[in-house]
């Protein structure tokens, strides 16, 4: 039996206001060609599906299209909701999807029934186990005082143990998002933690043949049968320069035999630039980025004036700026920097920030004293 282990698709999702959903496409649609290439039986996917809990239109007719090129690549598919998602609207036409080879597992009153697989060593058990949100799930699971992620994972867990208890021989794979201990995140994750309550001790896992991990952006081994996928795409500046990829994995008759990447291609490269605007728009160093989605740093002593346009001339996919220049390179903290200076000093200094190093004039500066003596005027008279 042969799995393709994928997960945090977060179809349509932006970056910085720019739309992905045309890569997101490639990308996952260049899936069924692994499918294809490597005969692949079925592809699982732990949460995340979408990016919101109310995806738009647009975004449900690239899944439809997605898994519409994975069957027809001869693949059955398995997947779950994660944390992004709503398990309900996930759901929908589950029963129809599931005839013709798509299973949605998205419920806690369903997580202990398996999609069941068959190969020449007999039989493999799916079980998709919904993002488990603790507040909610206790309830579900009938353990009210459960408060945390650990919590109702290993009760979900120890109805998964028992169904397969009453398949003796049944090699076994576990869909889950979560976020393990041992595991290293990225910041394009929302975080699922409360005071600690969403970290979960890999032992949760115990007693099944691999583990299909989601949730963290960057792809991981936690162990050779416990993994994270990471996602098909760089969701942040930080995942710039990170390889993204999904698992091949490989069941024979005594469960996993053995577990490959496969790396994904990148349809628009992250960077990060750091400069002058001048250095940026005139380096040909930079020449590679030009296509790129791009993240301005622009170290000018002085803000330059609508630099966000300017730098677009060069790199039209310029989709964040940051100014590091000016006040504050001498390490000082804000209320050192502040210390002993009145309040007309700092809003002139305010002004004259926002203008790009141009002051406010003497009409300005008489203007904002009387606006920062009425305030104290009204501050006194509370």
């Amino acid at each position: 039996m042969r799995l393709l282990h994928t997960s945090d698709w977060h179809i349509g999702r932006s970056l910085h206001g720019a739309e992905l959903l045309g890569e997101q496409e490639a990308v996952l649609s260049g899936l069924a060609d692994v499918v294809a290439a490597e005969r692949v039986d079925a592809v699982v996917v732990a949460g995340d599906v979408y990016d919101r809990a109310v995806p738009s239109a647009d975004a449900t007719a690239v899944l439809d299209r997605v898994l519409t090129r994975l069957r027809a690549a001869g693949a059955t598919v398995v997947l779950t909701p994660g944390n992004h998602d709503s398990a309900r609207r996930l759901n929908f036409a589950a029963g129809l999807l599931a005839a013709s080879g798509v299973h949605v597992r998205a419920t806690v009153a369903g997580l202990d029934e398996p999609v069941l697989l068959s190969d020449a060593h007999g039989d493999v058990a799916v079980y998709g186990l919904p993002y488990l949100e603790p507040e909610l799930a206790r309830h579900e699971l009938g353990l009210p005082a459960a408060r945390s992620h650990e919590a109702v994972l290993r009760a979900a867990m120890d109805r998964v143990r028992g169904d397969l208890f009453l398949r003796p021989g049944t090699r076994s794979v576990v869909l889950a998002h979560a976020f393990v201990g041992g595991g290293l995140a990225s910041d394009s994750e929302r975080d699922i933690c409360v005071g600690g309550v969403d970290l979960v001790p890999a032992s949760v896992f115990d007693g099944v043949d691999y583990v299909a991990l989601g949730h963290l952006h960057r792809p991981q081994s936690l162990s050779d049968r416990l993994r994270y996928s990471g996602s098909p795409l760089p969701y942040s500046f930080g995942e710039a320069g990170q390889d993204k990829q999904v698992w091949l994995v490989d069941l024979d008759a005594g469960g996993l035999a053995g577990v490959d990447a496969v790396p994904l291609p990148l349809p628009r490269a992250l960077t990060v630039l750091s400069g002058t605007l001048d250095e940026l728009l005139d380096d040909p160093a930079h020449t590679g980025a030009e296509e790129a989605f791009v993240s301005a740093r622009l170290t000018d002593a002085v803000r330059p004036a609508d630099p966000m346009r300017r730098l677009r001339t060069r790199f039209r996919h310029c989709v964040h700026l940051e100014w590091s220049g000016g006040g504050g390179s001498d390490g000082r903290s804000y209320q050192e920097r502040l210390r002993g200076r009145g309040d007309l000093d700092v809003a002139g200094e305010f002004v004259s920030h926002v203008r790009g190093g141009v002051g406010a004039t003497a009409a300005e500066r008489d203007l904002l004293a009387r606006a920062l003596g009425a305030a104290a005027r009204e501050e006194l008279a509370r």
